[in-house]
């Protein structure tokens, strides 16, 4: 072990709740038929019998319906830390995600867009397979080829996944940058890639304002000399862009008089497929690398069996496609399924907090996939809004980002789901690709945790010897004993880090960089990032813990929770709140939250100091922001904010304390 380790994560947390799914769910859901099958009885049974990796994933590509152009030699070839899924395979994703169904469901609706304005587009399977021809051809015509780079900065609009899919069809990799990221992190991206070409959009909508792309993208492309050609969305029209003569080019004029037909690239299963860079709020961005064959196959198969999507289902996945979470489960995995989803541009509270649920309700949306800072935020703003809306066609909801807290997901589970969707609560990674620890749709349910690993992962959680802590309701360090499809190929330019960052900490296995516990079910609990841990008075206690039992008191909407030095107890807990409206600040609320957590975690977790706040510093994919808050307590200077999707919060937090 090359790492720093320290003892094992007291668990303190406890919730006792189960919830059954509906029996008519259980008998419907494709991991049943799939079950029955096969003779499985049960979800154990399913659980070990798909420990044979190489036969269970043999199966869900015959489930998810792959069309190899070359069948595989072999399913897996694992030489740690380097894997080869489906080897000697050819392959290209974008055969099973675009042509296929142009081929078997042309005039399904693969996309319903809404625009923050308004506006609304439907684009069919037929429809995405000419866009997405017709780009791949401009590509190759500006020098465009297998294995060139194509850095993405757009917006949640269509031709974000048009885009995407264009490179993939002509072997380029893609690398999707947030739109809400800075044009230094655009920068670092462009450069640490050395892309080809850039992909962007004058500008788009949020919260009713018009936030400028490519004006900001020109600051920078000064220190990108790799970048040959700029291809520019007209998305709101915004006057003055300054288009570079030979170097840059409107979208809509340049696929003018390009065919609609273009050969799909005939790949290696294990060619690369995208880079995706994690968020370079700490230090230098990672480029993880995902490959086409293996990602397809992880995908397509959790969403089938996690979300028991079918063909009159209708998918909304809310994250943005800049995160992993929108490659997988708005791009690739869905279109493989051949899905119709929506997919919504702007705010979430724009022009009123009732938006998503307006679009739930006009669409007819199905299943729902968003993340727990959204589900709080909404209980903050309370019930009235969502009660506006007809949300009877939700039969399944899901939680991804972060560990969700009991009590969100009870009000998500009653106030969205109306007590009658089972809550899939997943937990995976940029690195993964695909969902890890989940239910399925046969799963009893504990709110708060994720459940059980996904037939064919392997999970557990090992103390700092390497020692199983499985089923011993202890918390230790999260990690993955057997490869799986969608894993990441490594990083980009950046082999040492790669083994260093995933390999290191025990030989063979994959650390996830997580806490967790297994309690006597065999139920994970993910306790956060390991270096969000509070070490008190000799116990090491996980932040999201302390955070969940503080957010389960009607008063408190959000919670961050952080350490800072003391001379007894090595560490203070030392908590940052924002209220649900109708509550105020007070000493005796102070108090009362103090005793709360007691009450729910024993004593050792109450908070010596709170802090009440408006705002708690995010990342843009809605995570706390732990380490700036640590920072601004203890004077120090929080580090590059320019990423953060507020960062006039830091300002709130030093206002709080009086730095």
């Amino acid at each position: 072990m090359s790492q720093g380790v320290g003892e094992t994560i007291d668990s303190l947390l406890r919730e006792g709740r189960v919830f059954h799914p509906p029996k008519e769910l259980v008998e419907t859901s494709n991991v049943k038929a799939f079950m029955d099958r096969h003779g499985i009885g049960s979800y154990e049974e399913l659980l070990e019998r798909a420990r044979d990796i190489e036969w269970f994933w043999s199966e869900m590509v015959k489930e998810v319906g792959i069309e190899w152009f070359e069948e595989p030699k072999k399913v897996l070839e694992w030489n740690p830390p380097y894997v080869k899924w489906f080897v000697g395979a050819k392959y290209n994703i974008v055969h099973d995600a675009v042509d296929k169904q142009a081929r078997i469901r042309k005039n399904k609706v693969a996309y319903i867009w809404e625009g923050e304005p308004g506006e609304v587009r439907k684009i069919t399977y037929g429809e995405l397979y000419n866009e997405v021809n017709r780009l791949a051809n401009v590509l190759k015509a500006l020098g465009v080829g297998r294995g060139d780079r194509v850095t993405i900065w757009l917006p949640m609009v269509p031709e974000l996944p048009i885009a995407m899919l264009a490179c993939a069809k002509i072997g380029a990799i893609h690398s999707v940058v947030f739109s809400g990221f800075s044009e230094r992190a655009l920068l670092d991206r462009i450069q640490d890639s050395r892309a080809k070409l850039l992909i962007t959009a004058d500008g788009f909508y949020r919260n009713g304002k018009v936030i400028e792309l490519k004006s900001r993208a020109d600051k920078v492309l000064g220190e990108a000399p790799s970048i040959e050609n700029v291809i520019v969305l007209e998305r709101i029209g915004l006057d003055g862009i300054d288009m570079k003569r030979g170097r840059d080019y409107w979208w809509h004029e340049i696929i003018k008089g390009h065919s609609r037909h273009c050969d799909t690239e005939v790949m290696d299963a294990n060619d690369l497929l995208f880079i995706l860079y994690t968020s370079g709020t700490t230090g230098k961005p990672k480029g993880v690398m995902h490959a086409h064959g293996g990602y397809a196959v992880g995908t397509a198969a959790t969403l089938k069996f996690i979300f028991d999507l079918k063909e009159d289902d209708i998918w909304w996945c809310s994250a943005d496609i800049g995160w992993i979470t929108g490659h997988s489960y708005i791009v690739y995995g869905p279109l493989i399924l051949g899905v119709t989803q929506v997919m919504y541009e702007g705010a979430p509270l724009y022009p009123e907090p009732d938006r998503w649920w307006s679009i739930i309700e006009r669409y007819g949306v199905t299943v729902f996939y968003t993340a727990p800072t959204a589900i709080r935020m909404f209980m903050r703003l309370g019930e009235k809004w969502p009660a506006r809306h007809d949300l009877s066609t939700l039969r399944l909801l899901g939680t991804v980002g972060e560990p969700i807290n009991p009590e969100a997901w009870v009000w998500y589970y009653k106030y969205i789901g109306g007590e009658r969707c089972p809550i899939m609560d997943t937990w995976w990674q940029t690195e993964t690709g695909m969902q890890m620890i989940s239910p399925l749709p046969i799963t009893p349910l504990k709110p708060g945790s994720a459940t059980k690993p996904f037939p064919g992962i392997e999970a557990d959680v090992y103390d700092p010897n390497g020692n199983s802590l499985y089923k011993k309701n202890v918390g230790g360090y999260l990690v993955i004993k057997k490869p799986w499809p969608a894993m990441l190929r490594g990083l980009w330019n950046a082999e040492e880090k790669y083994i260093k960052t995933y390999w290191s900490m025990f030989e063979g296995i994959y650390f996830t960089g997580d806490a967790a516990r297994v309690d006597e079910d065999g139920y994970f609990w993910i306790q956060g990032r390991l270096d969000d841990v509070l070490k008190v008075s000799g116990h090491r206690i996980g932040n999201s813990e302390v955070e969940s039992a503080l957010v389960s008191h009607p008063a408190v909407s959000e919670a961050a929770v952080v350490g800072k030095p003391h001379e007894i107890k090595g560490e203070a807990i030392v908590a940052f709140i924002v209220l649900r409206s109708g509550y105020e600040p007070s000493e005796g609320l102070k108090q009362e939250l103090r005793e709360h957590v007691a009450r729910e975690i024993g004593k050792i977790a109450r908070p010596d100091e709170i802090y009440f706040v408006t705002d708690l510093p995010k990342t843009r994919s809605g995570k706390i922001m732990r380490r700036v808050c640590r920072a601004v307590l203890l004077g120090m200077d929080p580090g590059d904010v320019s990423t953060l999707a507020n960062p006039e919060a830091v300002d709130v937090i030093r206002g709080a304390v009086g730095r």
